[in-house]
């Protein structure tokens, strides 16, 4: 019998890569659920199901018991988790609770994608933004619902993802995307203030690794999936070298984050990619993914 694998955020840049890593085995049959807040029907993948819809709703949207739950569909933004505060609360905390208690009916093992946030600034992540607070409380329910239902789980967290389908415009692009398309359009990177933050630069394939072997083989807590070289926002800049214009400080901007990969790679994960060949690539192919 084909394995039901439920993907959250299938639609994704993250999603849609673990989409196509777990729908090329014949074995398993994916389905992807996914509001298109930051999704794209561009990222859908042959062979998977993609239903429109929030997971606050979960229960009333699947008509199937997964096996497995991969749940990517939360809001994942810092600095505009301000602004956006009731979608960080719709999306983090009434969309978790619910895939939970969906869990619980299921008997489904939930693999979670926790936050890198949850490790900044000597363990003070969950204080700096909205985004980073749902996230580190969610982690605590996760871990408390699990043991109060008896709920298979295990907790991922990513850091700083980059490769092929990130989000390259508005106010939700991420860095390494955003920096490759200011240089393919002539302009400085844009950098926030201080630019000496530093950050754990993750390839997607080294990201979507992580997640399938934790989903096999991983349970409980910190399955750090992450490359461990740090690198200022600054030295990233320089990577492209392109000119740079400093925007100010924002608020929720964290300065480091301890690397936490351990248990993931006693599983047998490494990382296999690093950013300054992935910029390489990219200078020599005029900016082209």
């Amino acid at each position: 019998m084909r394995k039901k694998i439920l993907i959250t955020g299938g639609a994704g840049f993250i999603g849609s890569h673990l989409c196509e890593r777990l729908a090329s085995d014949p074995d398993n049959q994916v389905i992807s659920l996914d509001n298109y807040f930051t999704g794209s029907q561009t990222n859908h993948i042959p062979g998977v199901t993609y239903i429109h819809g929030n997971t606050a709703q979960i229960d009333k949207l699947i008509d199937f018991f997964p096996d497995h739950i991969y749940h990517l569909g939360e809001y994942s933004r810092v600095e505009q988790s301000f602004s956006d505060i009731e979608k960080v609360w719709e999306f983090n905390k009434q969309g978790t609770f619910s895939v939970l208690q969906f869990c619980r009916k299921t008997g489904a093992k939930l693999i979670y994608a926790g936050s890198s946030t949850k490790f900044g600034d000597g363990g003070l992540g969950r204080s700096q933004s909205p985004y980073a607070w749902t996230k580190a409380a969610n982690t605590e329910l996760i871990k408390n619902y699990g043991s109060w239902f008896n709920i298979p789980y295990a907790i991922v967290y990513f850091y700083n993802v980059y490769g092929k389908r990130e989000i390259a415009t508005g106010k939700y692009a991420t860095l390494i995307a955003l920096f490759t398309e200011k240089m393919k359009a002539g302009e400085p990177l844009s950098i926030v203030s201080p630019g000496t933050q530093k950050r754990n630069f993750t390839h997607i394939d080294d990201i979507v690794d992580g997640l399938v072997l934790v989903g096999e083989q991983g349970y409980g807590d910190d399955f750090g999936i992450g490359s461990p070289e740090s690198l200022t926002v600054l030295e990233v800049a320089a990577l492209f070298g392109g000119e740079i214009a400093m925007l100010p400080e924002r608020k929720g901007n964290r300065m480091t984050a301890d690397v936490v990969t351990d248990k993931t790679r006693a599983l047998g994960w490494r990382p296999k990619k690093n950013l300054a060949d992935y910029i390489s690539h990219l200078k020599r192919n005029n900016w082209n993914k």
